[in-house]
């Protein structure tokens, strides 16, 4: 048994690898400030002597008062509507906060891995995107604060495993979906959902013809963990995604064959600095940790839609129930 810290538990992967690491017999910590992280996603394990949850800000410094055996970093909001309405708050969460949980990995001899992501690599020049391209990053565009912020951590992470403070790993994360997606995140596959169970169109921007690779949350968890587990430090980034590359018009058009009314298509503006392509190369993953994704983005849909209109019906239920009082 280990002592997990998860940072950033309470939200939609982190509460994800929270259940794995429970389900593996491990003591968890979450740790969530909750800005962006839902309660309810963490609600059911609090039962549950293994978990402890702690209201925490990682900008603030931390003291758990018990061993540490692995840090998991995953304590940012990633979606730009939520990184976006409060900047400065995303920047110092990248920097401060995961210099303060470098310390907490340093104090306690623990591993630490580092959720970057594919943001690193801004408007891409080069495809699909390996872990040495350097980036085309807008540095003071509107991602800037995320975008930025995390480029700035990776280099905290690597000063510190360069130093031997910390046995520090960093994974860069492509666009990842599945049950618990906050329904206002932004993202292209919450913002279709939302969309057509609402009876809106939904919203293109451009022609559609951005592409993007979707990582089901479940493949996701599985590679964090291969990562953090590795015996040997890979000393480099690892990229986790999907290499299974869609256009967005292709990915509405396959949500919407899924779903029983019709659905309109509406077409927007693209906002400033949407990246073009985005695909990840997992050559690296796939050698060094055994890693690649199982689930086809047809399967992931069907159950991330099963599980958005069993929410709406909860939420129905619970309205009428309310009405009755």
């Amino acid at each position: 048994m280990k002592t997990i810290v998860n940072a950033g538990g309470a939200g939609f992967s982190g509460s994800h690898l929270c259940d794995e690491m429970l389900g593996e017999g491990h003591r968890v910590i979450c740790i969530d400030s909750f800005l962006t992280g839902s309660r309810a996603n963490v609600v059911p394990l609090e039962s549950n002597p293994m978990f402890r949850l702690v209201e925490h800000d990682m900008c603030d410094a931390l003291e758990l008062g018990e061993r540490v055996d692995e840090v998991y970093n995953l304590a940012c909001a990633a979606s730009p509507p939520h990184y976006q309405a409060d900047p400065v708050q995303t920047l110092m969460t990248n920097v401060k906060g995961t210099y303060n949980l470098l310390l907490l990995a340093e104090q306690h001899g623990a591993r630490f891995l580092q959720a970057s992501t594919s943001e690193v690599y801004g408007d891409p020049c080069e495809h699909p995107q390996s872990e040495d391209y350097r980036g085309n990053v807008n540095c003071t565009g509107p991602r800037a604060c995320y975008d930025e912020g995390k480029r700035a951590a990776e280099a905290l992470c690597f000063d510190f495993l360069r130093l031997g403070r910390a046995d520090v790993r960093v994974a860069r994360i492509f666009n990842t979906y599945g049950p618990r997606m906050q329904p206002d995140d932004g993202r292209v596959i919450s913002n279709f959902l939302m969309q057509a169970l609402s009876g809106s169109p939904l919203t293109i921007y451009g022609k559609g013809e951005q592409t993007r690779s979707f990582c089901y949350v479940s493949d996701l968890v599985a590679g964090l963990a291969a990562l953090m587990r590795v015996e040997a430090n890979p000393r480099v980034p690892i990229n986790l995604g999907n290499p299974a590359e869609y256009t967005v018009l292709e990915l509405a058009e396959m949500i919407a064959a899924r779903l029983t009314r019709p659905v309109e298509l509406v077409f927007q503006p693209l906002p400033e600095d949407d990246p073009r392509r985005r695909r990840p190369d997992i050559a690296r993953a796939r050698a060094l940790l055994g890693w690649e994704p199982r689930v086809a983005l047809a399967d992931g849909l069907s159950s991330t839609i099963d599980w958005v209109l069993m929410i709406a019906d909860q939420r129905k239920a619970s309205q009428i129930q309310r009405s009755r009082v």
